[in-house]
This record gives C-alpha cells, structure tokens and sequence, in this order.
C-alpha cells in the first residue's frame, strides 16, 4: 500500500480526471445539441443532468462512508463514471443522454464527496487552504483540458468521450494501490433524524460558506454549457470558442495555490470578498466588450484567476467554521450547493439567452456575484 503523500496525490490525480470528464462534456454535449438544432432553454435543462445526479447522490453519501470507508465510495464512482462516458457513442438521444449525464453526476459526487472529505479530515489547520487549493488547482486543471476535447469532433464524434473513458479508467486503477480509512468515529449516522439534524446544526454554522460553492457551480456550468451558444449567437466560431472557454479554469490555476496561501495567513473572509469583487469587475467589462476575441481571453483569464478559487477557498472556510464531526456533512452540503448553482447556471442562463437576446449572458453572472458579496460582507464575522 502507498504511503499518505502517494495517497494524496493519487486523489489530486482523480478529481484532475472528474474535472477533466466534466469539463469536456458541458461544452461537447452544448455544441452537438445545438447544431442539431435543440433550443437553448431545451440545451441548458438537458446541461442540469450532470448537477441533478450529485444533487440525488449528496443525501446518500454520509451514511454508506461511515460504515465502507472512504476507497469504495470512491471506486464505486469512478466506475460509473467510467461506464457512462464509454455508453455515449452509442446512441445519440436526448433522453439517453441526460440519464447518462445524471449517471456521471452520481458518480462524479461519490468522487468528490470522498476524496474531498479525505483530504480536510486528514489536512492540519496551518496548511489546510494550501492542501484544498491543491485540491481545486487540479480540478481546475482538468476544466481547462476538458473543452479542448471538442476539437476532436472534426475526427470523429466518439472519439472525444473515449479518450476520457480511457483516461478515467487508467486513474480509478491507482485506488487499487491505496489503503482504505473511515472518517471520524463519533458521528452517529444510525437514524435519519440525527443526520438531518447535522445537516441543520452545520447550515447554521456554516451557511455563509455554502454560498462561494454555489457561486462557482452557477459559473462553471453556465460558462461551460451557455457561453458557447451564446458566443455562436454573437458571431464567435466554434473553434475559438473552445480555446476561450478553458481560460476560466487557466486562470484559477495561476492563484489557486497563492489565495489559498493568502487564505491561511490573512482569513478566507477577507480574501473571499476581495476575489468576488474583483470577479465582478470582470465580468461587467466582459459585457461591454464581449464581440472582442481578445478582450474575451483575457477577461476570462483574469475571472479565473479570480473567481475561479471560489470553491476551493468555500471549502476551507466551511472547515474553518465546523468541528471535526460535522465535517462530512459539510462537505455533503457544499456538494448540494454547488449542484444547486451547477443546476441554476444552465436553467437560468438558457431562460435568459432566449428571453433577452438584446443583453449580454455575462450582466446574469455579474447579478449573481454581486448577491454573494452582499450575503458575505454583512454576515458578522465569526469568531473561533
């Protein structure tokens, strides 16, 4: 069995492949339906499937870790994703392919849900931002691979969801090498009442650290599975789409390691407000120069490197917030946060595109920010 370091880097190793798997489908999957001719609000409902199933899977994660441990929760998952990235090609078909989006969902959050938990109950206070950024940087790093994918429909259109089957496969066979733990003990997960009750008891606590994972869901899934028809519908090509999308996640590579830095030394409050606002500011200048390629790279970049550690920075605040025995939970709710802003962005962003067609998507994203750097700012600020 490997040692706790090998172990760490072989789930950064998995959440870079669910990263990359995700970001590979929300933008293939917009484009193929969209030059088939599906409508956009059609386009993002479908886009919800993928967020529908971690929101279906959150509530069933706690209990089975508890009793199994962290490795199978996390096998499980890699091997439905797996199959259902591998069942695509098959046959295109609306229906067929959202019960395979809520699949690689499912498996996705069990993904997660494991690796992330594995990693806060195992990270010490002092490197905790820096261990979580790691965390996000390489799920970061997947996003920004995954939309690249769509160059190979030129090939074949099977052709990018077996790389990433292939890809997927090779990674989920590194678990086999790792020893399997259990989160703390002293949870007592037997009655549905207790684990509801957890739920409330860590949403009363930690509500204000829910917010930035919602916030980075509605952004990653409205730019991924939106922004491309959008950006078809002003005039962009479809090629340049797909290098102008990766510069999100690019971007959050760049700062996710120095914020959460930063995070540990000068609180994740602050440096939550600080990202938000400047994010904001990018996304309004986005609006008013959104026919520009250029200026469109390089305010997607600067987003990323802003915004795009909203999730990572989320998750240590929330660990800042919880004792140990509520972790689990916490993650579980951000999980259903994230699913909650992953389902919106898609939803809202189709209903907008189609009901404004004269007003740019980006001033949606900037409405949405902004709503969160209220709830933060006049939240009091804990004290632990």
């Amino acid at each position: 069995m490997v040692s706790a370091k090998t172990r760490f880097w072989i789930l950064i190793a998995l959440v870079t492949v669910s990263g990359f798997s995700q970001g590979m489908l929300l933008p293939l999957l917009s484009i193929i339906l969209e030059q088939s001719g599906v409508p956009s609000s059609v386009n993002g409902l479908h886009a919800t499937g993928l967020y529908v199933g971690v929101l279906l899977a959150s509530p069933f994660m706690e209990k089975p870790m508890q009793r199994f441990g962290f490795k199978p929760i996390i096998i499980a998952g890699g091997m439905l994703v797996f199959i259902s990235l591998t069942l695509f090609p098959l046959w295109e078909a609306l229906w067929f392919w959202f019960i395979l989006r809520v699949t690689v969902g499912i498996g996705d959050q069990m993904l997660h849900f494991g690796t992330q938990t594995w990693i806060t109950t195992t990270a010490s206070k002092e490197t905790r931002g820096r261990s979580i950024a790691y965390y996000g940087m390489f799920f970061g790093l997947g996003f920004t691979l995954g939309p690249l994918m769509t160059q190979l429909l030129a090939v074949n259109e099977a052709l990018p969801f077996i790389v990433s089957a292939i890809l997927s496969m090779i990674v989920w066979a590194s678990m086999l090498l790792v020893r399997n733990k259990w989160p703390e003990r002293n949870i007592d997960t037997v009655s549905a009442a207790n684990s509801f009750g957890r739920f409330l008891q860590t949403g009363k606590i930690a509500w204000v650290a829910l917010l930035p994972g919602f916030g980075y869901g509605f952004l990653e899934a409205s730019l991924h599975s939106i922004f491309p028809i959008y950006g078809m519908r002003i005039g962009h090509d479809v090629d340049m789409l797909a290098f102008i999308i990766p510069c999100f996640a690019a971007g959050s590579l760049i700062t996710q390691l120095p914020l959460g830095t930063l995070s540990d030394r000068y609180g994740r409050r602050n440096i939550l407000l600080f990202v938000l606002t400047a994010g904001t500011a990018c996304f309004a200048l986005a609006a008013i120069l959104e026919t520009s390629v250029v200026a469109l790279f390089i305010l997607f970049a600067l987003s990323g490197m802003f915004v795009g550690s909203l999730f990572s920075l989320g998750i240590a605040y929330m660990t800042d917030l919880l004792p140990g025995n509520l972790l689990p939970a916490g993650n579980l709710m951000v999980g259903i946060t994230f699913s909650l802003g992953s389902i919106s962005g898609p939803l809202l962003g189709g209903w907008y595109v189609d009901l404004f067609p004269g007003v740019s998507f980006f001033y949606l994203i900037v409405a949405v920010l902004v709503t969160i750097i209220g709830a933060i700012y006049f939240k009091q600020k804990a004290v632990f």
